[in-house]
């Protein structure tokens, strides 16, 4: 049982928080960083995620009733934050405030939107309070926060594997993947608002 909730835990969280699928975009938003501080910006993003999830995995949405919050509107405010992200990356204002200078403290995208939205999202914040509050013991709580540990892990090594795929692509395949990624990033934004608006009852299913 434990084994199989497990397992369970560590798939959801994989689909969920999609470690594939993040690589390319840390390309996108770490581009024309130094190695070394690109290692810092992905260590830093997955321990704030960490913190983050772990926050509302032992709290769940006790914390977010504290301050008044619905679950759609944290999915709705994600979405708008998340699309002024894509608007950067579709009209490269990111790459124009970097060109021939070295990323500054005040263009470090750890905390956002790399931290949350996107690795920490709602959907991955949703997740750690279903997961928990299936858990029943202190066992299956602890199962949650390793598998939830393992995927964070497996995001940070894909990081780390951003240098090769930046080289690989060159400075015009990089612009290319940026703007196409701004695209998929509006669409992500979009679906976070519209599930946001359906969980609130403003719109139908």
């Amino acid at each position: 049982m434990d084994t199989a909730f497990a397992l369970t835990a560590f798939v959801t969280l994989f689909v969920v928080v999609d470690p594939i699928g993040l690589a390319p975009l840390f390309v996108a938003l770490t581009g024309g960083m130094e190695p070394a501080a690109r290692r810092r910006v992905g260590l830093r993003a997955v321990l704030i995620a960490a913190v983050l999830m772990t926050l509302f995995g032992v709290l769940g949405d006790r914390l977010l009733g504290a301050v008044g919050i619905s679950l759609p509107a944290f999915r709705i405010a994600g979405g708008v934050l998340l699309f002024l992200t894509a608007l950067d990356m579709l009209f490269e204002r990111r790459t124009q405030r970097r060109e021939g200078q070295h990323p500054s403290h005040a263009d470090d995208p750890s905390v956002f939107p790399l931290a949350t939205p996107l690795i920490a999202g709602p959907g991955a914040l949703a997740t750690m309070i279903l997961l928990t509050g299936q858990a029943g013991d202190w066992t299956g709580l602890l199962l949650v926060h390793l598998a939830m540990a393992a995927v964070l892990a497996l995001v940070f090594v894909l990081f780390l594997a951003a240098a090769p795929i930046e080289r690989a692509l060159g400075r015009t395949g990089t612009m290319v993947v940026t703007r196409l990624l701004g695209m998929l990033l509006a669409a992500l934004a979009t679906q976070f608002i519209l599930d946001g608006l359906r969980g609130a009852g403003i719109v139908g299913a």
